[in-house]
């Protein structure tokens, strides 16, 4: 028979995890949201219906898993814990709509073939930016996303340009999808309690990301003109260009890449001299797809 767990009490989440000889593992970064409320406001902010397919990410003992499962949803669930897949394969060994995938989903991801449209998850807080990123960049573009993060991490999604927490991630993240905040979780909110506050936050995939792909050069651009934030975009551009995304026998040298660069800034009208940090979305466009046609032409 399947165990009965309270994911509502910190002390009887506790005492199952004794009963069942396991822990948590802070490599891991598991922290349980004992939070029902919250729970209910994360399932809603998704909006699924019943037939929806959903990827979770971090079930670990399957507090969120079942409410998706009570709505209808087709569940692919990734866990990285091996005590913790034991659990949910026990809790759900008789639902058709649940799948278990076992390991890293850093690792893994990559190998599941369904196209879900919808992604949940309490992510942990040391691979929550760099699990986005990685969907991102590889092109694994969801509908919708509803996920808890680091609030610092969540904080740099949502920045605007100018603001001090706006960086390569938030453009990243922008280039995707429009990103609403949702509530706020305080360290009472998780089992066991962590150090720093969470958030959460909904992802909604842009219109125009579905028939449009970036242009090529467009992530590393972005990446190369935020890594000095002192220095002005034509330093970095300059730098961008003689790192070797252009082949600089065909520049010839340091004078012609500067004469390439002053090319590009013009062309797109923005201030070679301005910072990464001030320029939107469309203007990191702008500049990748300039860059790509000029290199294309000489």
């Amino acid at each position: 028979m399947p165990p009965s767990i309270n994911y509502d009490s910190a002390r009887k989440l506790s005492a199952f995890l004794d009963e069942q000889g396991l822990g948590m593992r802070k490599k891991f970064g598991q922290n349980f949201l004992i939070n029902p409320g919250a729970r209910k406001k994360l399932l809603e902010a998704l909006e699924i219906g019943r037939g929806d397919e959903v990827w979770e990410i971090g079930p670990g003992l399957g507090a969120m898993t079942g409410g998706l499962l009570d709505q209808g949803a087709l569940v692919t669930a990734f866990e990285i814990d091996r005590g913790f897949s034991l659990i949910l394969k026990d809790l759900y060994k008789d639902s058709e709509n649940f799948r278990l995938v076992e390991g890293d989903v850093l690792k893994n991801w990559k190998t599941v073939k369904n196209d879900a449209p919808f992604l949940l998850g309490n992510l942990p807080y040391n691979i929550g930016a760099v699990l986005l990123a990685d969907f991102i960049e590889g092109r694994r573009f969801f509908r919708r996303m509803v996920v808890t993060l680091q609030r610092e991490t969540a904080n740099r999604m949502l920045a605007s340009p100018g603001s001090k927490d706006y960086s390569s991630f938030s453009v990243l993240c922008a280039s995707a999808y429009t990103i609403s905040p949702l509530m706020v979780l305080k360290g009472a909110s998780f089992y066991p309690i962590p150090k720093v506050e969470s958030q959460g936050v909904r992802l909604d995939l842009r219109a125009d990301r579905v028939s449009k792909n970036p242009p090529v050069f467009f992530g590393a651009l972005v990446r190369s003109l935020f890594s000095s934030r002192r220095k002005t975009l034509r330093n970095n551009l300059q730098n961008f260009i003689l790192s070797g995304i252009i082949n600089k026998d065909t520049l010839g040298n340091k004078k012609r890449v500067e004469e390439f660069c002053m090319t590009v800034f013009e062309t797109s009208g923005i201030d070679p001299n301005g910072r990464a940090e001030t320029l939107g979305y469309e203007d990191f466009i702008t500049l990748a797809r300039i860059l790509e046609d000029i290199s294309g032409r000489i």
